[in-house]
């Protein structure tokens, strides 16, 4: 029988093959970490998510620092920032998926919130989706941004950059990856349109009733 760490970095290495297949990110492109009891794990730089191994995930101790397996991704500071504002998160997920990032792009966006209320699953698995301002990649300055944001929302968008979402658990955090990748889709799709949002007593219900992440 696995270990609880063991199963993790299969699950990884499971859902991470999952994202790249599907297109959700390119190349080397993307990254994935998990909390642990005592520590994280976290994708290695440079890494293409189709084609890690469990046993080369990179180990953190529970301050960050490296302690196993091959160097962990740039992207780090933003990860722990995540797991540093929101206690309860498990898991963090960071794509380069196409329409998410497209949305990131687009100087016309709500900054509070890029993702409307356009379907019920979206307010249910990601919520409000702040923008935040450009960084370089794997740069601290992403860290009080994150910070000032995640306490109150679980994913948010990487100015010019793309998604970042956090969950109770690995699978959550993909699931609202998907779910808002999904919605930026169909959300750039229906641009041109007049769009029927949900209203705020309905986004207030499901709030209420729902509460995923």
């Amino acid at each position: 029988m696995k270990s609880d760490e063991e199963q993790l970095r299969h699950n990884i290495v499971r859902w991470s093959r999952s994202l790249f297949e599907r297109g959700f990110t390119v190349g080397s492109s993307g990254n994935i970490s998990v909390r642990l009891d005592d520590g994280f794990l976290s994708t290695p730089t440079n890494s293409c998510l189709g084609f890690l191994e469990p046993e080369r995930l990179s180990r953190l101790d529970s301050q960050g620092q490296h302690i196993g397996g091959d160097a962990p991704t740039k992207e780090l500071p933003l990860h722990m920032a995540f797991y540093e504002a929101r206690p309860t998160a498990r898991a963090v997920v960071h794509l380069h998926s196409s329409y998410a990032t497209a949305l990131s792009c687009l100087s016309d966006v709500d900054p509070d919130n890029a993702i409307a209320p356009i379907t019920p699953y979206v307010v249910m698995r990601v919520g409000r989706v702040p923008v935040l301002k450009y960084t370089k990649p794997g740069s601290a300055d992403i860290v009080p941004l994150i910070r000032q944001k995640a306490s109150h929302s679980s994913a948010v968008l990487l100015g010019n950059h793309g998604p970042v979402v956090a969950g109770t658990s690995l699978e959550g955090a993909v699931f609202a990856a998907e779910e808002l990748e999904e919605t930026a889709k169909l959300i750039l799709l229906t641009r041109t349109m007049p769009v029927r949002n949900l209203d705020a007593a309905a986004v207030a219900d499901l709030e209420t009733s729902f509460r995923l992440r």
